[in-house]
């Protein structure tokens, strides 16, 4: 009866064993140009949410852009969240 029960543990402990070996061997890295990406993305939506008065839209709308503000409008509340005054 013993040997049944030993021949379990040992067959847990060696895939134990296994696994903990072969996760410290494997290691994933992120390529450096995906996190430039990230990092130009993050900028822009920064940009995007926390300064434009109008500066995006007014690339298509003009002048009008800047009274009417649609981005500002739409990002106000996530604006004061991150801690952005605007008025």
């Amino acid at each position: 009866m013993r040997s049944k029960y030993s021949n379990r543990f040992k067959y847990i402990i060696s895939v134990k064993n296994v696994l903990y070996n072969k996760s410290l061997t494997t290691q994933s890295t992120v390529p450096k140009s995906s996190i430039a990406i990230l990092a130009v993305i993050f900028i822009i939506g920064l940009f995007v949410v926390g300064f434009d008065q109008g500066h995006i839209a007014s690339l298509v709308m003009g002048e009008t852009a800047f009274d009417e503000m649609f981005i500002h409008e739409l990002t106000h509340d996530l604006r004061h969240s991150m801690g952005f005054p605007c008025h």
